[in-house]
């Protein structure tokens, strides 16, 4: 049974969506305000979390980068409407997906059940891939780049090892979100351009001058060992 925990300050959103994911059989928490969410995030065990931006005593961002710097549980944004800003932020901060304001409750229940899915029943080979500084330990799903372990996100993480396990194959962006996020994944590419950036803050000595992850202008992206 997945656990998922719902954050929004609007206790309609929260009845509408928990009643949809019950009644497909998911195990639904709740948390009305930002400190609420964060105690509970970082204290239990969630297979998902939806996560309000604008929530009282710490807004969603702050919610999500704190969780990232403990845990790798997917986070769905919930944003305002035709706010990008919001999105493209939510990204930055370690979302792996968001959904925009006001939205039809089978929509969230597509887009949970799409990356439980993945993160569930989609299992990377257990193994451990090294290519030159970069050492990749697929079952406790760790990094480490010259010994030293590097902390990532569940999408940064799968998109890593898709292109360290092809070197020198370039993977456009619509190619990455078809791979990573899935067929059924209706964000565009930009999300895949955060990821990157992200991904290369992380691993790259120089992200202006990457050493690992490489841009093949109007192509796409790809591993160079």
């Amino acid at each position: 049974m997945a656990r998922v925990l719902i954050v929004d300050d609007e206790e309609h959103i929260i009845k509408g969506v928990k009643l949809v994911l019950e009644h497909d059989g998911m195990e639904c928490d709740t948390a009305h305000d930002g400190q609420e969410a964060l105690d509970k995030a970082l204290s239990e065990d969630y297979d998902i979390i939806l996560l309000d931006l604008m929530l009282p005593k710490i807004d969603g961002y702050e919610v999500c980068q704190r969780i990232r710097e403990k845990s790798q549980v997917p986070i769905i944004m919930l944003t305002a409407k035709g706010d990008d800003m919001d999105k493209i932020m939510g990204l930055e901060y370690g979302a792996d997906d968001y959904i925009t304001k006001p939205f039809n409750v089978l929509e969230v229940r597509a887009r949970v059940k799409a990356i439980l899915r993945r993160t569930q029943h989609t299992e990377v080979p257990q193994e451990t891939l090294e290519s030159g500084d970069i050492r990749i330990d697929t079952d406790s799903r760790l990094l480490f780049i010259k010994g030293k372990e590097i902390n990532l996100t569940s999408k940064e993480f799968e998109m890593l090892y898709l292109l360290v396990s092809h070197p020198g194959k370039v993977y456009s962006r619509d190619a990455l979100l078809k791979e990573v996020w899935g067929e059924d994944f209706p964000g565009d590419a930009r999300t895949v351009d955060v990821h990157i950036r992200r991904l290369r803050e992380k691993i790259e000595p120089n992200p202006s001058e990457p050493k690992y992850v490489h841009t093949k202008w109007g192509l796409g992206y790809y591993y160079q060992k």
